[in-house]
Parts: C-alpha cells; sequence; structure tokens
C-alpha cells in the first residue's frame, strides 16, 4: 500500500456514479449539492471544502462544507454555464482552529497559557503571509502581544476572540490536505430539462385529402401546435423510403400500388440518411420551416434512425457495413415476434467499423449544420452503448445545445445505460404505469434514487408504436387524466399528436399497436378540431410554462389521500417561490372523494394563515386552513392544478 501522511479521509462523495466513471447531469442555473463522509483521527477539528470549475477555466472556486454531525459534510453549488463542470473535495485537520477551541477550554478552566499562547505564534505567522494589508497589522499586533507577559490579558482576549476565529476559517492552513478524485457534472441548456412534445408525420399535413405532405404544408400548422403550448415538434425519419420489402396498410407484407411504406425504412435509389424524402420538399424548405417555426419558439426534432432498407445506397457503396448470411441474403430486423421485412440492420461488429460510426456522425452533423438541435433517437438499445457515448460527445463538443432522446422501451439497466453513456432524455415506462401504487412507485424510483442524477424522464401517453390498453376505447376523462398525469409530474412530455388530441384509439385485436396506424399510410387529419381534450392540454401546457415547479421532475413529495383512485402530489421550484399541488382522479368512469393530508411542514407558506388554492385550469380559487381537506373530483374534469399562494 502506497504511504500516505494523510490524517483525514475521505469517502461516500454524493452524487457520483460508478466511481466517477459517468458524469452526472444539470441544466443551466441548477444546483448541486455535494455530501461527504469526512473522518479524521482522534479528536481534532477536520475542515472539509468542495472545489469546482468549468472544465474552461483554470482556477477552482471553493466552498466551506457545513458538517451536519456523524462526520457527514454538506455543501451547494451552482452551475452557471453549459458544458462539464469538475467537482472534488479536499480536507485537512485545522490546527490553528484546534489550537484556538483548546486554549479556549483551558481559559474557562482558569488555567494559564502562557506557553500556548507562544505556540499559537506559529499559527498567526501563517496567518500573516496569506492575509490583506488591512488584517495584517492585526496580526502582528497579536503575535507581539502573544510573545510579551506584560500583554497577557490583551493577548487571552483575542486569542479566544471572533475577529481571530474568522481569519483562521477564511485563509486556513491546508497541511497534509487530502483530495479526492475529480468527478464531473455536464450541464444541458434548460429544455434538457423542461420541454413539451408533439410529434406527427409530415407526409399527413396536407390540406388535401389523398395527398402528400410538405414542409410547407407543416408551416401552416406552426401556430396551432405553438399555440397550443408545445415547444418540441418531432418529425419520424423524412428520408427517402426503401421499395424493397416495402410495408402496405396494417403492416402487411405486401406493399399495393401508390402504398408509401414506412418512414423508418430508410434508404432507395432516391438517397439515404443525408436525402430528404422529395415529396416533402427540399433542405431549403426544412431550413424555412425551421426557422418559421423558431419565431414561435418551437424547435423541430427529428429522427436519427441508424438502419437501412434493403435497397438503401450504402448496401451497394459499402456491404461491409452489412451482415450477411450463409447463404449470402441478409437478415432483416426483428424484435420477436415483430419483424420487419423492410429493414436491415447496421453491423457494428465490422472491421471498419470507424468508418461506419464517422459516417453515423457525418448524418448527424449534416441535420445539425441545417439548424436541428434535437433528435428523437430510433431504437438506441439496438447499438453499442460505447458508440453512443462517442457519438454524443463528439457533437456536443462544438454543438452544446444539441440534445438526444433516447427511444428505449427497454430493460431497466438498459434505459439506465444509455442515459448514463449521455442521453439527454429518455423515454419511460410511464406509458404503462396506471394504478395509483404502480405511479407512486416509479416517481419514487426516477426522484428518490441514483437515477435522478442522471436520467431525465419524458413521459408519453402514447406513441405510434405503442396504443396502450388502457387507452384502446377509452372515454375523454381517461385521456384527460392521462395528460394531466404526464404534464405535472414530469418536466418532459410528449404525445403523438392528433391521434392523442382526437382521441383514436383503434387496436389490432390483442395488441397494442393502432389500427390503420399511421407508420404505414399517409393520414388526412382535420387539424381545424377543437375539443374539450385540446383546450385543457393548452391550459395544462400553459401552466407548465408558467410555473417552475412543473418545469423539472426531481422536487416532489406525495401526499397522503384516502381514496386509492385519487393521486395527489406537491411540486416545487429549488427556492420554493413557486409551489404547486396537484390532485387527479384516476377513475375515468365515477366521481371519487377523499381526505387530502397537505405537507404543511414542507410549504413556504403558514396554513394557518390560510392557503390560497388557485387552480390554475378552471381558475378558480379555495382557502384551505386545515392540514386536512375534503376534495371531490368528477370525471368531467378529473383533476385539480393548484398554486399555492397566501
Amino acid at each position: 500500500m502506497m504511504l500516505r501522511q494523510q490524517r483525514v479521509v475521505i469517502e461516500n462523495i454524493t452524487p457520483q456514479l460508478h466511481c466517477g466513471a459517468y458524469f452526472i447531469k444539470r441544466v443551466v442555473g441548477e444546483s448541486v449539492t455535494v455530501y461527504a463522509d469526512v473522518i479524521g483521527d482522534g479528536h481534532d477539528i477536520i475542515q472539509a471544502e468542495l472545489q469546482y470549475k468549468h472544465s474552461s477555466e483554470k482556477s477552482f472556486v471553493t466552498a466551506r462544507m457545513e458538517h451536519l454531525g456523524d462526520d457527514v459534510h454538506r455543501v451547494s453549488f451552482k452551475v452557471l454555464k453549459q458544458g462539464f463542470y469538475i467537482y472534488r473535495i479536499s480536507a485537512w485537520v485545522d490546527h490553528a482552529q484546534n489550537w484556538q477551541h483548546g486554549i479556549e477550554a483551558k481559559l474557562k478552566d482558569n488555567q494559564h497559557v502562557n506557553s500556548e499562547l507562544l505556540d499559537g505564534v506559529q499559527h498567526l505567522e501563517t496567518l500573516s503571509s496569506k492575509i490583506s494589508t488591512a488584517d495584517k497589522k492585526y496580526i502582528n499586533d497579536l503575535i507581539e502581544s502573544f510573545q510579551s507577559e506584560d500583554l497577557y490579558e490583551k493577548a487571552v482576549k483575542h486569542a479566544v476572540s471572533e475577529r481571530l476565529h474568522k481569519l483562521f476559517v477564511e485563509y486556513p492552513n491546508r497541511v497534509l490536505a487530502n483530495t479526492s478524485d475529480d468527478l464531473k457534472v455536464y450541464v444541458d441548456r434548460l429544455k434538457a430539462n423542461f420541454s413539451t412534445w408533439y410529434e406527427f408525420f409530415p407526409r399527413s399535413s396536407s390540406p388535401v385529402n389523398g395527398k402528400h405532405g410538405t414542409f410547407n404544408d407543416c408551416e401552416r400548422l406552426l401556430p396551432k401546435i405553438a399555440g397550443m403550448g408545445f415547444d418540441v415538434l418531432y418529425f419520424p425519419p423524412i428520408h427517402p423510403i426503401g421499395e424493397a420489402n416495402r410495408k402496405g396498410k396494417n403492416n402487411t407484407t405486401n406493399a399495393q400500388e401508390g402504398d408509401s411504406g414506412v418512414p423508418w425504412a430508410i434508404g432507395s435509389k432516391l438517397g439515404g440518411h443525408k436525402e430528404i424524402h422529395p415529396e416533402l420538399g427540399t433542405e431549403e424548405d426544412l431550413k424555412s420551416l425551421i426557422k418559421k417555426a423558431k419565431e414561435l419558439d418551437l424547435e423541430i426534432a427529428l429522427d436519427l434512425a441508424f438502419q437501412a432498407a434493403p435497397d438503401h445506397p450504402y448496401i451497394t457503396s459499402n456491404p461491409e457495413w452489412f451482415r450477411k448470411r450463409p447463404d449470402g441474403t441478409m437478415q432483416y430486423a426483428e424484435n420477436p415476434p415483430k419483424k420487419y421485412q423492410d429493414i436491415v440492420n447496421f453491423y457494428f461488429e465490422t472491421p471498419a467499423f470507424k468508418e461506419l460510426w464517422s459516417e453515423l456522425l457525418a448524418v448527424t452533423l449534416k441535420w445539425v449544420g441545417l439548424g436541428v438541435q434535437i433528435f428523437r433517437v430510433d431504437n438506441p438499445h439496438t447499438k453499442p452503448y460505447y458508440f453512443w457515448n462517442w457519438l454524443i460527445t463528439e457533437v456536443k463538443k462544438k454543438h452544446p445545445d444539441v440534445l438526444f432522446l433516447a427511444e428505449a422501451f427497454s430493460r431497466p439497466k438498459v434505459m439506465q445505460q444509455l442515459a448514463k453513456q449521455g442521453f439527454s432524455q429518455s423515454y419511460t415506462y410511464f406509458t404503462w404505469r396506471v394504478y395509483k401504487h404502480e405511479i407512486i412507485e416509479y416517481m419514487l424510483e426516477l426522484t428518490q434514487t441514483e437515477m435522478k442524477e442522471y436520467y431525465r424522464p419524458n413521459f408519453w401517453p402514447n406513441t405510434p408504436d405503442i396504443n396502450p390498453y388502457h387507452l384502446q376505447g377509452a372515454n375523454e376523462a381517461m385521456h384527460i387524466a392521462r395528460y394531466a398525469l404526464a404534464a405535472t409530474l414530469c418536466g418532459n412530455i410528449g404525445i403523438y399528436g392528433p391521434v392523442f388530441e382526437y382521441m383514436i384509439s383503434d387496436a389490432m385485436p390483442g395488441k397494442e399497436e393502432y389500427l390503420n396506424s399511421e407508420k404505414y399510410e399517409v393520414k388526412f387529419w382535420d387539424w381545424s378540431i377543437k375539443n374539450k381534450l385540446t383546450l385543457i392540454i393548452t391550459r395544462l401546457n400553459q401552466a407548465r410554462k408558467n410555473h417552475e415547479a412543473l418545469q423539472q421532475t426531481n422536487n416532489i413529495r406525495f401526499c397522503n389521500i384516502e381514496n386509492h383512485q385519487l393521486i395527489a402530489f406537491y411540486k416545487w421550484n429549488e427556492d420554493k417561490s413557486d409551489e404547486v399541488l396537484v390532485i387527479i382522479n384516476l377513475d375515468s368512469h365515477y366521481s371519487q372523494r377523499g381526505m387530502l393530508q397537505l405537507p404543511i411542514g414542507d410549504l413556504s407558506i403558514n396554513i394557518e394563515q390560510g392557503a390560497t388554492m388557485h387552480d390554475l385550469v378552471t381558475d378558480n380559487s379555495y382557502l384551505w386552513y386545515d392540514e386536512w381537506n375534503f376534495v371531490e373530483l368528477h370525471p368531467a374534469l378529473p383533476f385539480h392544478l393548484f398554486h399555492i399562494k397566501n
């Protein structure tokens, strides 16, 4: 074992992931609260400090840690710009404070401390070499008094003074300090924590039934989507669609003439991942759409689907990127029992992997260069984790604003690993969490475990791939409740737009898949339709924009309520200047009532002075004076979203 003279042990630093193998995550303006066990031998006073800096800075900022007892120390720091921050802990035996503490104890015991004063001169001399001119004269005078028996009374008075104590704290002598290994936090822009996604197929944007939509048609829809309060407009793949093995309506393996195919089957004689489907428009059309969306505070998110149709140009130009079976054919993609005859996968074990990786990075940067800063990544769990770490890192070196959403409905540790490797946001199991105990258990896992440090969830009630059983044939109340849950539980949310807002839920028998799915055919939507659900979605999205408590996920506490069909939770922003209470009826058919217990110990207001509960959707207000309060919710409007104020 290496010889170490330090007397302080630093361990159990949190937050950190796997001893610093992965970085934790924050967004600009958030705090990182660091805890550590700092243990010294004997009874000496121990000091610990946090040292942190942005990776672009040369010098560390220091912040003294607070001792909470039982050798636990704590401190917080704010991250103010994007990119990596480095943080570490340093700790030492504080000999100067030990000396001051000892002399104070002896004086209380009426002991003569002339020898101790002489011993203290060394600490004063060290202090004198560090402090400013204003305090230097004070310290030099003390040194003289410590060395003179005639000035004993003056010396002992100042030896235990608060002024001297503050100088010892401000200018410590870090002799034999022990310093931990460096840890990292990656800081994203705010949209990594708070985003409201709307998904639709641009080919279904035409105002004319039976006609393929274009990017220009999509521009017409921007005011509607922005007006509903969405800030991300996500398109499935916009590239040429393969003709070989093209799928027909309802996933039939024999496409009929005129069938449009699946957008995720990328590549044909018209081009591949770097080209746009010609019926959608041109690159200039896309750039125009991105620009006009930005004017409405909307960002266009594109799909990264690293897979190919059997007639993709890569098949010919780079056959080494694909694996052939012994009979010379290529295995199409599968996720048993699902079969994707129109798609073949890249062979990431190819000896030419460097060229493959470089090309996929070039694909990503092509769209970044056109103004795209958000990507939803299709099936990332079917590609190597280290590939994603490399690609995301390379993109963010020059484009830190770019965000990546991992579309992986897989095993928990697989989804967690993708987040650790750098994905900005992640799909979740929310889509299938229906009952009260399931929702609470899942939220506690996301917000009260290590996952809160790196896994940013994105809650989707539905997707083009998932028509969950509880929405199949569901009434309006169920759709409202599911959106209200997503919008208030999580900072990041999304819907597969027209299908959800128009409550289309016909399903393939026995499957969580849409009947007549838009994945396989161009649809015509009456985009002018407004209903109660679209109104409530709009008001919920507006509340999210106006209230910081709803723009994050982790600050949440579930409340006691005496009914298993009612779920209630309290949320707050970092400084508790914004607090909300949410109550949702999970029963889409019957009214539910119960007594709700307010978390009065957590609220910033005094409940005895009255709490105004202002419903942000209905604009009604109620005055509560008690810890326990009666609530009743009818399926017609199955939730309360209360802003809490005096």
